[in-house]
């Protein structure tokens, strides 16, 4: 088993264990607040296991069918966790409009708040690992998860302020109004991880600092040959695929223009881990003009 899948798997289990605490503290308190913010748990819970298969499909080999990998998987699994926390957001709403028509006063809301706190803290301590690792290991499905988390962080902070304020007061009506604000914040953090993921699935190109890299990576191990043209960057969860054109001396053999692609692709390899590297070799005189050229 991968450590993607190991932190998946513990996922789970975080998301399992904070629905519960946070649903004792609805059923301790009666707040639609509270309950909003048990509701977001159990899409938590949903895209964690969402996740787990996302992860273990995006783990399998290239095959007749998906010769460049599954790795895309992941991108999918985000989307869907960005859908489920929109939809979460609209059962939150409508449980917001109906503690609106009828304010209920809150029951036992301390104990409540007391048990929501410690659920908020296991789900901040899981989102910093799951941001930190899923970075480390370049996982779309994790880096989502985690971000889908600290906004449910956020949000349980606001939430337990808020009830807190019901408590104080006695304004029933706070409480299903800071249920609705909750919601607002749901749609917005579910509709930033639908985005970021959606530009995976267009293939969106490496970003400004990674491509430095791969220029200097070329400029720098491409003796040898004259320029490079025409690169093209794209990412797909860990894999990175680079392609490019080499522009050869015409008199080059074969077995020394392979060597200096065999060097590029060492060199592009060790600055970008796990990239697939695609290399069009071309003699001078064949060679057309283009932008973007890399003279080495």
């Amino acid at each position: 088993m991968s450590r993607t899948e190991r932190i998946a798997i513990g996922s789970i289990l975080v998301g399992l264990a904070v629905l519960a605490l946070k649903t004792l503290a609805w059923w301790l308190t009666g707040s639609v607040a509270l309950l909003s913010d048990a509701l977001e748990s159990t899409v938590n819970v949903a895209t964690a296991l969402a996740a787990l298969v996302a992860i273990r499909y995006a783990a399998r080999p290239p095959d007749d069918t998906h010769p460049y990998g599954h790795h895309k998987a992941e991108f999918f699994s985000a989307v869907l966790e960005g859908v489920m926390i929109i939809t979460a957001a609209l059962l939150i709403l409508h449980e917001a409009w109906q503690g609106l028509r009828a304010p209920q006063p809150l029951d036992a809301p301390f104990l409540g708040l007391l048990v929501t706190t410690v659920a908020s803290l296991g789900n901040a301590l899981w989102c910093r690992l799951l941001i930190r690792r899923g970075r480390a290991l370049k996982s779309p499905a994790l880096i989502a998860d985690g971000h889908h988390l600290r906004a449910d962080v956020v949000t349980s902070a606001g939430v337990v302020i808020g009830v807190a304020l019901v408590a104080l007061t006695g304004w029933a009506v706070l409480d299903p109004l800071l249920a609705a604000l909750v919601a607002l914040n749901i749609l917005w953090s579910g509709w930033k991880v639908m985005i970021s993921s959606l530009s995976g699935l267009m293939d969106e190109a490496v970003g400004e600092d990674m491509l430095t890299d791969i220029r200097a990576a070329i400029l720098t191990a491409g003796n040898g040959a004259i320029e490079a043209h025409d690169l093209r960057t794209r990412h797909a969860g860990p894999r990175t695929f680079i392609d490019f054109h080499l522009v050869v001396d015409g008199q080059t053999t074969v077995a020394a223009a392979h060597d200096i692609c065999d060097r590029i692709e060492q060199a592009l390899k060790t600055r970008v881990p796990d990239a697939m590297v695609t290399i069009h070799v071309e003699p001078e005189h064949k060679a057309e003009s283009h932008s973007g050229v890399l003279v080495i």
